[in-house]
């Protein structure tokens, strides 16, 4: 590949980078706020259907960005962000316990009371998140991976949806888990939470199919890139 085109792919990669952390670190300052978004007036174990936290808005978008680094940069360079993901959580954290840590003054238009309010089970909710995060997000790879070389590089809807279901599952299974075992959340909501949460990321799942296939597609083109061929950015 030539130098300028392979500088053109490191700054993409570092872009896509930006969006993945970006993404997951947003999800677990937010996540304490819950809406209903309600196209269908079903409920499940007491809970409405996608029932949800806006946490999980911007969570979808991290397993579509490894799914396409995997893709084109292949299955180390995706491991690399998911590694650099668990820095930039314990760093967020660590900001965050040190804004906690000092005293708001008497005119501060957020005292003390909100701002713990707000993050002071942000801690707990990145310890979890950071957990089942790290597990999902590298069952995730190996299995797209396992059905790319399964499929010799074809079928890249199989792949990006079967990698995406089962490691959402997991995510979503053992996020709330540890949320309700922590206080955060009841457990009377534990089910109802988990079909929500899981049946909203397999319909993202299903709708960002067509993004990861304009992506690669854009790739291959931008690139010359044949079927199942990475980009080596060594």
């Amino acid at each position: 590949m030539p130098l300028k085109d392979k500088l053109l792919a490191q700054r993409i990669y570092l872009i896509l980078g930006g969006l993945f952390i970006t993404s997951l670190v947003v999800s677990n300052l937010i996540f304490q706020k819950f809406f209903y978004w309600h196209p269908f007036e079903v409920e499940f174990f007491g809970s409405k259907l996608f029932e949800i936290s806006v946490g999980i808005l911007p969570y979808p978008i991290t397993f579509l960005i490894t799914d396409l680094i995997s893709e084109i940069y292949g299955k180390k360079r995706a491991n690399d962000i998911v590694i650099v993901g668990i820095f930039a959580s314990l760093f967020s954290l660590l900001i965050i316990y040190t804004a906690s840590s000092v005293p708001a003054t008497e005119w501060s238009y957020v005292d003390d009371t909100l701002f713990n309010k707000v993050f002071g089970n942000t801690a707990l909710a990145v310890f979890a998140s950071m957990v089942t995060y790290l597990f999902a997000q590298f069952v995730d790879i190996q299995i797209y991976h396992f059905w790319k070389r399964l499929t010799k590089g074809k079928h890249l809807w199989l792949r990006n949806n079967f990698s995406t279901w089962l490691s959402q599952f997991i995510d979503t299974f053992t996020i709330l888990f540890l949320l309700c075992t922590f206080g955060i959340i009841d457990w009377k909501n534990f089910a109802g939470l988990l079909v929500s949460g899981f049946a909203f990321k397999v319909l993202v799942a299903l709708l960002d199919t067509p993004f990861l296939y304009l992506g690669v597609y854009l790739f291959r083109k931008r690139f010359k890139l044949k079927l199942n061929e990475e980009i080596n950015l060594l």
